[in-house]
């Protein structure tokens, strides 16, 4: 807690009430830069359209891959304070870049003065990848990397970029909690390619054979450019048929 007494902490009040929150977009995608190099250009290009729209980034926390591309290019277009990376403790080790690392004292070895090998943690070099911070589990990085965004202003959301299994994961868990009502955030696919064809197929196929809501087909949106993709999540509209459910309590 900062120091300085009521006066102070009032005039930060007042300071909040008249700056606008900041928009944050959550992108999911693959810690491999896959193997045709247009994955790498759309995460550049999204990183970019971020920078031109003073968008925050909260991603994975990884620093190779897509992940690394879309961090990388826009800490280097707004600086450290525009990027926010969330990942579990195991994960450290291995999704990110040796070259671009610092150490930190790991968490779960309270003896680990001064850093060796075997008692600290390498992290993303912050002047190139931005904040990071390290969470105990995969559960803990997904739900402070959607807090973020429901704590940002008009137009915050979710993108995903191509990527694996656990791209996928994440984007059908956050189409999930829309549909619950658990939250109210635009999700957005940017379609590279044909990247993600197959899943629109499979959500029309699941409205045809009664699986899934007519209404909550566009839960999922596409985008075939950067540009396009921040203009859906500012254009958003939650679908009718979601649940209006009380999550409050939970």
């Amino acid at each position: 807690m900062e120091s300085g007494g009521a006066n102070n902490n009032n005039n930060n009040n007042n300071n909040n009430e008249t700056t606008p929150k900041r928009t944050k977009i959550c992108v999911y995608c693959g810690a491999s830069p896959g193997f045709n190099p247009i994955y790498v250009e759309a995460a550049r290009s999204l990183a970019r359209e971020m920078a031109k729209n003073n968008i925050q980034l909260v991603y994975g926390g990884g620093t190779v891959g897509l992940m690394g591309e879309v961090a990388r290019t826009l800490v280097s277009l707004s600086g450290p304070d525009s990027v926010h990376g969330i990942i579990p403790e195991a994960l450290v080790r291995y999704e990110r870049d040796a070259n671009y690392s610092s150490t930190i004292p790991d968490p779960s070895n309270p003896s680990s003065r001064p850093h060796t090998s075997s008692t600290s943690l390498t992290v993303p070099e912050e002047t190139v990848f931005g904040r990071t911070t390290i969470v105990p589990d995969m559960h803990t990085r997904k739900r402070l990397m959607a807090q973020e965004v429901l704590d940002g202003g008009p137009g915050s959301g979710f993108v995903a970029l191509a990527g694996g299994y656990g791209t996928l994961e994440e984007l059908f868990e956050t189409m999930t909690w829309n549909q619950l009502g658990i939250h109210n955030k635009g999700i957005v696919i940017l379609n590279i390619n044909g990247f993600y064809d197959g899943i629109r197929q499979w959500i029309n196929k699941s409205v045809e054979e009664g699986f899934i809501h007519g209404g909550n087909k566009n839960i999922l949106v596409e985008a075939k450019t950067a540009e396009e993709a921040i203009r859906a999540l500012e254009e958003y509209k939650v679908s009718d048929a979601a649940l209006k459910l009380n999550w409050s309590s939970q």
